[in-house]
Order: structure tokens, then C-alpha cells, then sequence
């Protein structure tokens, strides 16, 4: 069958909930079970009575158990297109790259420059890549996200019950999230939070962006110096909430932008941070933290790739060789 033709569940059908599905919304729950049908068509069967769990008619946000049976009526459902094929060399890397692994999570030290999921013109993202690496896995679910040039720390759950527990976590913030940045010119040291509220905007290019805007959603981000250079600084960046873009743009509001960004960047100096060897984003996830179910701690923490620490060692060779002309 070809990929673009729908095909028909001629039959009505039933699934069994199973018990770590169980505490979901029925619309959550359909529109995984029944991918490629149109979030609106979800609700229409909802709201006709035709979903059905336990013989009963239930509201968009009624929560199903395990154990219940949820009948689904007869429903087109497009074939989902073939998957790209993940080359042997990002399967390896991504191997290489865990950090951590239980029955329920998986922590990775994600790749610069590899989307979390594709979408918006990417074929192939980390969390299709991973599936393809773990094809045993029934389940495999981002927790959170990166921006694509971001590097380090991101969790991916392997059970339904854990990714519910850190999507909790998250919202009582209760994960400790570290990312260490290299900025341009020097931070002070007393410049240790940045309170600005953030408010994503779109350009006409269609290019989105995010601005420091009064009307924005309130934005936090403790910072403490790491480490001095000569014309750049290695920050620690702790964010309170969790905008898109925030440490980049909180430090681009600060006045000292992410070293290598192209968005919110300095053109100029990051062509000149090229030739240091720092040829992508330096903002990297170093450390995560959070209670796990059974209330063991976790924490994680992701090396720098051999580029960035290289990049940073010739930063401190060319300080140290200011400050030994200055003292001549």
C-alpha cells in the first residue's frame, strides 16, 4: 500500500488500557493510539458517543484505568510513512552518548545540532533515532526538550508512569537543570539573575524569535561566573522557569550574548570565535537533578565534547600569555 493512501479499520475495535496507561485523558490516549487521524475528528467521535470505555460515553477529559476497555468506532487512519533509516555512525554516537539508563529513563548527552524530534522539515529527530536504536522498547517519550544546537542533558522516559512523575516534577520545579554558557565580554560577578519577562514573537520571514517584552511570561535565570577570559566568560546558567530560548535570549538582554549563536548572537565575533575553534552554540545542559519515583536522587552530569573543552583550553593558553606580556 502506498504511504499517502488512508487506510480503513473497516471493524470496530477495542483496547484493553493498560496499567501504566492508566490515569490518562481519553483524548491523550486516542491521539496516541490512533496517529495520523486529525485531533478534530478525535473530539467528533468523543463528543457523538461513539468512543466508548466500558460501554459508558465519556468526556474529551475523562480519565481512563487500567483494565478498562475503550471502543473505538470504524476510522480512516492514513499509513504512516516509513521511517528515515538512522545511519550505523549516529546510532553508535547516541549509544555512546547515555549517560544513564533504568527500566523507566534513559539520560543522554544529546549532539549538538540533532533536532529532539523531526517535524518543520526534519525527517529525523533524537527521539526517532532512539527508537530505532532501542526497537524492543514500547515506549519511548521525550520528557522535556533542547533546541537543536544544544548539547548535554535530556531525559527520555521508557515507561508512561515515569514520564508522568518528571512531567510533575517539572511543573513544581522540581528538577535542577545546570547548562554552562560562554558568553561575550566580561559577566559581573553581581549580575546573578535576570528577571525579564519573555514573549515569543514571529517574524514576517515566518522565522519565530523571542523578545524581552512587559506583556511577556515571567522569565528567570540565576547565573554565577565559571570562568574568566580574555574578551569572553564560561557562565553557569540555572533556569527557573522554562522558556523557549531563555538563557539565550537573558543573556543576549544582559549584554552578553551566547558565544555562537546565529539568532541571538553577534555575527561578527562568533566568525571570530570560529577560528578559537568554537564552530556551534556554546550553550551545553551539564548537570540534572531530580527525586526519581522510589526517591532516589538522580544526578547527571554530561562532559563537554572534545571541541568545546579544546576550544576552551586555547582560551586560557591565549589569557595566560596576555597576562605574562602585560607583566613584562
Amino acid at each position: 500500500m502506498s504511504d499517502n493512501k488512508p487506510a480503513a479499520n473497516i471493524s470496530v475495535r477495542y483496547i484493553e488500557v493498560e496499567d501504566d496507561q492508566a490515569g490518562q485523558r481519553i483524548d491523550n490516549f486516542l491521539l496516541t493510539a490512533l496517529k495520523g487521524v486529525p485531533k478534530s475528528m478525535i473530539y467528533r467521535i468523543i463528543r457523538k458517543g461513539e468512543v466508548r470505555v466500558n460501554k459508558k460515553r465519556i468526556k474529551p477529559d475523562g480519565r481512563i484505568q487500567g483494565g478498562d476497555w475503550v471502543r473505538i468506532p470504524p476510522i480512516r487512519v492514513s499509513e504512516p510513512a516509513d521511517a528515515p533509516i538512522v545511519g550505523k555512525a549516529l546510532l553508535e554516537l547516541l549509544d555512546a552518548s547515555i549517560l544513564y539508563e533504568s527500566k523507566a529513563l534513559i539520560v543522554l548527552n544529546k549532539p549538538s545540532g540533532l533536532a529532539v524530534h523531526g517535524g518543520s522539515g526534519i525527517n529525523l529527530g533524537l527521539i526517532e533515532a532512539m527508537r530505532q536504536l532501542r526497537p524492543d522498547e514500547r515506549f519511548l517519550e521525550l520528557v522535556h526538550r533542547l533546541d537543536r544546537d544544544t548539547s548535554g542533558c535530556i531525559m527520555i522516559a521508557k515507561k508512561r508512569s515515569m514520564l508522568r512523575h518528571l512531567h510533575e516534577a517539572l511543573r513544581q520545579n522540581r528538577v535542577n537543570k545546570i547548562y554552562h554558557a560562554l558568553v561575550v565580554g566580561k559577566w559581573e560577578s553581581k549580575n546573578n539573575v535576570v528577571d525579564a519577562p519573555l514573549r515569543k514573537n514571529e517574524l514576517q520571514s515566518g522565522e519565530r524569535v523571542v523578545k524581552v517584552q512587559p506583556d511577556g511570561k515571567a522569565s528567570i535565570t540565576r547565573f554565577k561566573v565559571l570562568r574568566r577570559f580574555t574578551q569572553t566568560t564560561l557562565v553557569e546558567a540555572k533556569p527557573v522557569t522554562g522558556r523557549t530560548h531563555q538563557i539565550r535570549v537573558h543573556t543576549q538582554f544582559a549584554g552578553h550574548p551566547i558565544i555562537g549563536d546565529d539568532k541571538y548572537g553577534v555575527e561578527s565575533i562568533n566568525k571570530d570565535m570560529k577560528k578559537q575553534g568554537v564552530r556551534r552554540l556554546f550553550l551545553h545542559s551539564a548537570m540534572l537533578q531530580v527525586a526519581l519515583p522510589e526517591g532516589e536522587m538522580l544526578n547527571v552530569k554530561a562532559p563537554l565534547e572534545p571541541a568545546l573543552s579544546s576550544a576552551l583550553e586555547r582560551l586560557a593558553e591565549q589569557q595566560n600569555k596576555a597576562y605574562k606580556e602585560e607583566s613584562e
